[in-house]
């Protein structure tokens, strides 16, 4: 009798396609594009390989000086900030994974820790550790080294990493940029010896999001303006976000904004009546009156919604328009949202999907 042979899972097909890209790009060093690897993973591996590194070298995960560390932690205090709630809330999102944060600063060293790290685990302790370069140049292909490459989200599973000794990993990552344009540093979710979880490259996007927004709205600023396309829903993070100042000049702007408003980070500071083809008067008026949101024309001839708000003020009160949800605040609920927005308006389908009720996500969304 001829022994059965099972079937490979796709877990194991997935790992031999990762093989077969790591004989063909590492050990061959074929220069042909390889078909088994996402574009911004094969980048990185070249990238290792032109600086002289090889796979089987061993990978000390090294902190960088004590003076070194301390200047990443005082220029990097806004972005802790502002991530510190953020990451609270993606953390119970990945409470039964084994998958732990971390941040960041543009360079790649650790600022910020969280999530349920095994110390045990001399792999887990070893990265997560404030201080500890891992930037691309001292530990190869990662989703840290990656994403600050890169500047997009990535997703790296085990031998997807460069080095043999980091092949233990699982990781994504996304990056994250200022109200000036520039990226300050990267969000980062792994797990050792875990199951793939691609899905986490959608909530590390979202997550990073979050924490754009919150660098923006931290921006000293006497108007806020909430800004989506006419037809969009205003309230959650997808929303751009430009703060202003007693002179109407914009002092930082999001990139959701920034994209909406053809914006420059070469072009500071810009003036509201550079952008907005009406008097600046007007969206100081809309917020003092708390107006709903109303549709400006830009220079440009597109035209946007725009909700004005003084600083402090509640969104969810009465400067927002009576059909539009609450304002979402943190990246659960906005999560839940994009779920909705996935299953097309199908509340039902949304819930089944995020394994909640009908009920919760009507009342996460304020949805009537």
């Amino acid at each position: 009798m001829i022994p059965h042979t099972p079937n490979p899972t796709p877990s194991d097909q997935r790992l031999a396609l990762i093989k077969r890209a790591r004989l063909s790009v590492l050990e061959a060093r074929d220069s042909a594009p390889s078909p088994w690897l996402a574009p911004t993973i094969e980048r990185s591996w070249r990238r290792c390989l032109a600086q002289g590194k090889d796979p089987r070298q061993r990978v000390s995960f090294e902190p960088v000086s004590a003076g070194a560390m301390q200047h990443a932690l005082d220029a990097s205090r806004p972005l802790v900030q502002a991530a510190a709630p953020v990451i609270r809330s993606l953390s119970r999102a990945m409470v039964h994974t084994r998958y732990f944060a971390i941040l960041t600063d543009a360079r790649g060293t650790v600022i910020g820790v969280d999530g349920p790290v095994d110390r045990n685990n001399p792999h887990a302790a070893a990265i997560a550790r404030l201080g500890v370069n891992l930037s691309e140049s001292a530990v190869g292909t990662t989703a840290i080294g990656a994403t600050l490459a890169e500047h997009e989200p990535v997703w790296l599973h085990r031998g997807e990493h460069f080095f043999n000794d980091t092949s233990i990993f699982s990781c994504a990552g996304a990056p994250i940029f200022g109200p000036d344009g520039l990226c300050v540093g990267m969000l980062d979710l792994t797990g050792v010896d875990v199951a793939e979880q691609p899905a986490l490259k959608h909530l590390v996007t979202q997550s990073a999001r979050s924490i754009e927004n919150a660098l923006t709205t931290a921006r000293p600023h006497r108007l806020l303006l909430r800004l989506n396309w006419p037809g969009r829903v205003l309230g959650d993070d997808n929303d751009g976000l430009v703060c202003v100042d007693n002179d109407g000049a914009i002092t930082g702007a999001n990139r959701a904004a920034a994209d909406m408003l053809g914006l420059s980070t070469q072009r500071q500071p810009l003036h509201c009546g550079e952008v907005f083809a009406v008097p600046t008067d007007t969206l100081f008026d809309a917020a003092s009156n708390h107006r709903t949101a109303i549709e400006v024309p830009l220079w440009s001839g597109l035209r946007l919604q725009v909700l004005a708000q003084s600083p402090g003020s509640n969104a969810a009160g009465t400067a927002r328009p009576a059909s539009h949800s609450v304002p979402l605040k943190d990246v659960e609920t906005a999560l839940i949202r994009r779920a909705v927005e996935d299953a097309r308006g199908n509340v039902m389908e949304a819930a089944r999907a995020l394994g909640i009720s009908r009920a919760t996500v009507y009342r996460k969304i304020g949805k009537r």
